[in-house]
């Protein structure tokens, strides 16, 4: 654990000096560098820290709220929204992972979201937060 943690500091450390260069969009699915959380904070996998992120809301070229995305099997309920994208590749948004993330953190454009799912998941986070 000691060793993931210290990778995970130098990538930190590199993609903090990253020059901001990266556009992206609302209803984007990109591999984001979510990195070594702690304790249920989900993390980005154990080798190169990344994960599919959804961006819900961008707020400008910098910032946007993520949610991060996984292909484990989840039973759909209010924290979770199973959906289909890229050549049917399932699925699922972690609506309790919301984060604000920043744009050095993203790496690659790995597809969309159908605009009925993303209606979807608004109006699940609308629901959860009230």
């Amino acid at each position: 654990m000691e060793k993931e943690i210290l990778n995970w500091h130098n990538k930190k450390s590199e993609l903090n000096k990253k020059e901001h260069n990266v556009f992206f969009h609302e209803r984007e699915i990109w591999f984001c560098f979510l990195g070594l959380n702690i304790g249920f904070e989900q993390n980005g996998d154990n080798k190169s820290f990344l994960r599919p992120v959804l961006i819900l809301k961008k707020f400008n070229d910098r910032l946007f709220f993520g949610i991060p995305l996984t292909s484990s099997k989840k039973q759909e309920n209010k924290f979770y929204h199973k959906f289909n994208y890229i050549k049917d590749i399932e699925s699922t948004a972690m609506l309790s992972q919301l984060r604000i993330i920043d744009s050095k953190r993203l790496k690659y454009l790995n597809g969309y979201i159908k605009i009925e799912d993303f209606k979807i998941i608004k109006e699940k986070l609308r629901k959860l937060i009230a």
